[in-house]
């Protein structure tokens, strides 16, 4: 990457990398020039992330980890700092979508949402905190930023989406008022809420969730992962006096 770039010098984490957002935010973060730690349980595709990226003269590690377990999330911080010798940018993107009418949701599909959409994502700002506030102070940039993905879902309840809405206006919760606790220390921390994405992120409902959600959004030009990358390129290449606390990403065709 060339020196000049905006991040050059500075060091990334992004957990969910092994596809969709995560993944194309990590390349973009990459030719941003950042050295970008790439986080995930499928290590193969981790590996594969940190090869395109290596080959196109970026830097990246592959970690495999699972953040719902709090060590896990811990160790994953505490190696990217080791391994890369800092952190400067955070972007929590690792989250689960499992929708469907509320009565018929088997507990594990909430469990799972919890445990990874807010836990997950607690697990990992905690532990990232303290070096974000320290390369806040003596980095490259003089400022440090931590990117929570949310969803419209974090905005707008609605039927078969109990649950998910509950994580999402949680994640946003937590965002707004970790901001107001860390900004005069110059870490911003931002939400960015896509809508309709081409990703793997639906995949996982049950089958006739999945109809469901065909025809919720129908022949739509949704979005791609690219567009969120692209947005949260924006926000961590700012100023250091500029904060995008928040930025909405809908398909143009979207209503709702």
């Amino acid at each position: 990457m060339a020196t000049d770039a905006v991040l050059s010098g500075t060091v990334a984490l992004v957990t969910g990398a092994s596809s969709g957002i995560g993944e194309a935010t990590a390349k973009r973060l990459a030719a941003d020039g950042a050295a970008v730690a790439v986080a995930a349980r499928r290590l193969d595709r981790l590996e594969r992330l940190v090869e395109e990226i290596d080959n196109a003269g970026g830097k990246a590690l592959a970690i495999e980890a699972d953040v719902t377990d709090r060590a896990a999330a811990e160790a994953l911080v505490e190696r990217t700092v080791k391994e890369l010798g800092r952190l400067d940018t955070v972007v929590n993107n690792a989250g689960v979508m499992l929708l469907g009418p509320a009565l018929e949701a088997p507990i594990e599909e909430w469990e799972r949402m919890v445990d990874l959409n807010v836990k997950g994502l607690l697990y990992v700002a905690k532990a990232a905190l303290p070096h974000l506030i320290k390369s806040a102070d003596d980095g490259p940039r003089l400022v440090t930023d931590m990117v929570n993905i949310s969803s419209v879902a974090g905005r707008r309840a609605r039927e078969g989406s109990a649950v998910y809405n509950a994580t999402k206006f949680g994640v946003g919760a937590f965002s707004e008022a970790l901001r107001q606790e860390v900004t005069e220390q110059h870490v911003r921390v931002s939400l960015v809420e896509p809508g309709a994405v081409i990703t793997e992120l639906s995949s996982h409902n049950r089958p006739e969730v999945l109809e469901e959600l065909k025809g919720r959004f129908g022949e739509i030009e949704r979005l791609e992962a690219d567009d969120i990358a692209d947005a949260i390129s924006y926000i961590v290449t700012r100023p250091r006096h500029v904060a995008i606390n928040e930025i909405l990403v809908r398909p143009t065709e979207q209503k709702n």
